[in-house]
């Protein structure tokens, strides 16, 4: 079993529910957090998304005692359970197939130069910053202009965040909405990405420093790298440490209206500044492909087995089993998963799980009993 652990979601949860009560927020952190422990307990190999990522892991799977002799004695570097394998693109470069921005959206023209905010905005981002930033630019160089690609999360589910109701109000009380920010209050089919990214002059994402920072893997900034767009961001995750060293574009201090003003202004202005770092961004996009960055995958799956302590369990279980007689079988199975799901969600989210089964369970056995 391989188990994709790119996304560090309870450190998300601290954040996004940051205000609830704390009954609900405690359920929704335990929830998650123990729907991973689950995975971290059944993978036989982890995948993650930067080594910054990989160092968080191993700590929170030596917590579920993943981080035994059985697995360290089989490979003490322990790449073999836990590799980095990020999120990648395409081995093609974007190709135009329809409009974009430049002269679809009303107050963007031809001549405009077009910072994209290309993803969603959510609590743990700090758009705010970067509208502020753009008023004072703007005040100096009138025909700036960003575009939010997505403001509305396509699953109805997630709800629009505090932080993307602010950014409109900040927007609105400066005169920007219209003039110099837009917003898309749709969402951008995957499939149709390349257009709006052709469309920009520069890449961008602004946040704030907490643990969810340190840990995240912002996958937007591949659409950047593919787009051949020079990058400007706040300092302090994994992206903003390779921006500095490969000189993708520039990074900045988180909530430094100043300091990310003159970020943008040198990225979109500074033509020498640009060529140096489009020429980078073209280097180190290469880096990132699908082939090169899933090799420790597709490892795996040549000589693919169980890892070294699981296995061990296993037999071990098998032994156990044979020599007091228990049958293994599906109600021992659905006693663990039950005891799962109550850990989770409580007792009467248990139940609804176990209601939604037993219905997908009947309707299985439905053709059966009519002598289908």
């Amino acid at each position: 079993m391989v188990v994709d652990i790119y996304d560090p979601i309870h450190l998300e949860q601290l954040e996004q529910t940051r205000g609830d009560a704390s009954a609900r927020r405690d359920l929704i952190l335990n929830a998650t957090t123990n729907s991973l422990n689950r995975d971290l307990r059944r993978g036989d190999f982890f995948m993650c998304a930067s080594e910054e990522q990989r160092h968080f892991w191993l700590g929170q799977l030596a917590g579920m005692k993943r981080l035994n002799p059985a697995n360290y004695d089989r490979d003490s570097s322990l790449r073999s359970l836990l590799d980095v394998c990020p999120f990648g693109m395409s081995g093609d470069d974007p190709v135009r197939t329809g409009p974009g921005i430049r002269g679809v959206v009303p107050g963007i023209s031809e001549h405009d130069k077009v910072i994209l905010w290309a993803g969603g905005v959510y609590n743990w981002f700090d758009p705010v910053t970067l509208v502020r930033a753009v008023a004072a630019l703007g005040s100096r160089r009138d025909d700036v202009r960003l575009y939010f690609m997505g403001m509305k999360h396509p699953n109805p589910n997630v709800p629009e965040m505090r932080v993307a109701w602010e950014t409109r109000q900040v927007s609105d009380q400066l005169g920007l909405t219209g003039t110099h920010v837009f917003f898309n209050d749709a969402w951008v089919d995957y499939d149709q990405r390349q257009n709006y990214l052709l469309d920009a002059d520069l890449g961008v994402s602004t946040h704030f420093q907490h643990v969810e920072t340190t840990f995240s893997f912002r996958t937007r900034m591949l659409d950047y790298l593919w787009a051949g767009l020079p990058i400007v961001a706040t300092e302090g995750d994994s992206f903003g440490r390779l921006i500095e060293s490969h000189g993708l574009g520039l990074t900045v201090p988180e909530q430094d209206v100043e300091a990310l003003a003159d970020a943008l202004e040198r990225a979109l202005f500074d033509d020498g500044f640009r060529a140096f770092a489009q020429k980078n961004v073209a280097e180190v996009r290469e880096q990132f492909r699908w082939p090169s960055v899933l090799a420790p995958l597709v490892a795996f799956c040549r000589d693919a087995r169980r890892a070294a302590d699981l296995q061990q369990e296993q037999l071990e279980r098998l032994r156990s089993a044979a020599a007091v007689g228990i049958p293994g079988g599906t109600l021992r199975r659905n006693l663990f998963y039950a005891r799962a799901r109550y850990s989770e969600v409580g007792l009467a989210g248990a139940a609804r799980y176990g209601l939604a089964k037993a219905r997908r369970l009947a309707a299985r056995t439905e053709p059966i009993r009519r002598g289908r």
